[in-house]
C-alpha cells in the first residue's frame, strides 16, 4: 500500500504569462545559476543552470503548485501586475535598506541554517510577505 497521493493537473484560471516572475542570479554558494520566484504566489520558485532552464522548470512548478492548490480546495490568487510592469527602464532590481544589527544576524543564521545565501533568504521572505500582504493564502 502506498502513501502517496497523485495529483490530477488543472488548467490554471489564470496562464502562466501573466504572474510577474522574478529572476534571481544565484551565487556560486547557492549552486549557481538562476532562481525564479512568483511575487503572487509565495512559495512557489524553481531554478535551473540557464535563465530558459529555470523558467522552464518555473512553468512546472506553476503548474504543480496550481493543481496542488485546486486538490486542497485553495483559491488561485490572481495576477497582481503583468510581468511587463516589473521590467520598467528605472528600476534595477536592486535596492539597499539598513535594518537593526540584530535582524541582520537573525537573518544571516537563518541563511546558514538554510544552506542559502543571505541574498536568497531575503527574496524569498520578501516574496513570501507581499503574497501575503496581499491577501492571498
Amino acid at each position: 500500500m502506498s502513501d502517496v497521493k497523485h495529483i490530477q493537473p488543472v488548467l490554471a484560471p489564470y496562464p502562466f504569462e501573466d504572474y510577474a516572475r522574478l529572476v534571481s542570479h544565484l551565487s556560486e554558494d547557492d549552486g549557481g545559476g538562476y532562481l525564479v520566484t512568483f511575487p503572487d504566489l509565495p512559495g512557489v520558485m524553481a531554478d535551473g543552470d540557464s535563465v530558459e532552464d529555470a523558467l522552464h522548470n518555473a512553468r512546472d512548478a506553476f503548474e504543480s503548485a496550481i493543481a496542488a492548490m485546486v486538490d486542497m480546495g485553495r483559491d488561485i490568487p490572481a495576477p497582481s501586475f503583468k510581468p511587463d510592469d516589473v521590467a520598467a527602464p528605472e528600476l534595477s532590481g536592486k535596492f539597499v535598506t539598513r535594518v537593526p544589527k540584530s535582524i541582520h544576524a537573525q537573518l544571516a543564521r537563518c541563511a546558514r541554517a538554510e544552506g542559502v545565501s543571505l541574498n536568497s533568504l531575503v527574496l524569498a521572505l520578501l516574496a513570501e510577505g507581499l503574497g501575503r500582504r496581499s491577501g492571498r493564502p
